[in-house]
């Protein structure tokens, strides 16, 4: 086999955290055909688990088990050449891996330099010019700077959860429908607040906004969403369903009527349409 020809079947592996999928990981899963990407560390915070799979189906989740006393030369021998067979391997420029992440992207690339297996160590990417990184995207989630957020993660933030039963007020007393769902495990709490969003039902898209909080008016014990889709008649309790935040409308606030409540909501409604 020539070597132009055993290059184009070089198996590419990205490592990192991944947590969120933001802007600057793509740079490095986009950095080879068909990369598969390894998710070294499985905290999902900002992108859950399940959503992850269905936008990167090439990705393995690393068992913390399996790596958590690997020194640093079999992490490379034993998973990164014994399990995927790696002939490229795709990082960021602060990736470390190894027993107390005692290993950097550079001595990586040092140990394989003479095994003609490439490696390739992405450079930042900036926004307003400081570095993209999960810590900055969950900070502009929890000040609900939604639109900050999303162009950072390059995509709108998500999540997908089973529509549970309320109380019914918002049909039936309000004039205003909702859908209720929790927020999953692990996945950060944007600011409690109305949110400009998108519900996808099946293959349609609907407008809608949503309430992240915890109710003043009426309390709930645990943070939940309620979200109130345009144009939309039928039951979807027990469904899962997606729900895209686009733009923070305003905070959350005890109201004293129902006709107050209902003053509001409209509000809201006419400022998305």
């Amino acid at each position: 086999m020539n070597i132009e020809n055993r290059n184009e079947k070089r198996i590419a592996v990205a490592l990192g955290d991944f947590d969120g999928m933001h802007r600057a990981h793509q740079t490095v899963v986009t950095g080879a055909d068909d990369v598969v990407v390894y998710c070294v560390n499985n905290k999902f915070s900002l992108l859950q688990k399940s959503i992850f799979q269905k936008r990167f189906p090439n990705t393995v989740f690393a068992d913390f088990e399996e790596l958590k006393n690997l020194k640093g030369e079999e992490f490379i021998e034993k998973i990164l050449i014994g399990k995927f067979g790696a002939g490229i391997i795709l990082c960021g420029f602060n990736f470390r891996f190894g027993k107390n992440a005692g290993w950097s992207a550079l001595e990586l690339r040092k140990y394989l330099e003479n095994r003609d297996i490439w490696v390739r160590i992405l450079e930042h990417l900036d926004f307003d010019g400081e570095p993209i990184s999960s810590t900055r995207i969950r900070k502009a989630l929890a000040d609900g700077e939604i639109e900050q957020a999303n162009k950072m993660l390059g995509y709108h933030f998500t999540f997908e959860s089973t529509v549970i039963e309320g109380d019914k007020r918002g049909g039936k007393i309000i004039g205003f429908p909702t859908i209720n769902q929790h927020l999953p495990d692990g996945l950060v709490v944007p600011k409690f607040g109305v949110y400009e969003t998108r519900t996808f039902i099946g293959d349609a898209e609907y407008k809608s906004f949503t309430n992240i909080g915890i109710r003043p008016t009426w309390q709930v014990s645990k943070p939940l969403c309620e979200t109130h889709i345009f144009d939309f008649d039928g039951n979807l309790y027990g469904q899962e369903i997606r729900v895209e935040f686009l733009r923070y409308l305003r905070e959350e606030k005890k109201f004293s009527s129902i006709d107050e409540i209902r003053t509001q909501l409209e509000y809201d409604k006419s400022s998305i349409i």
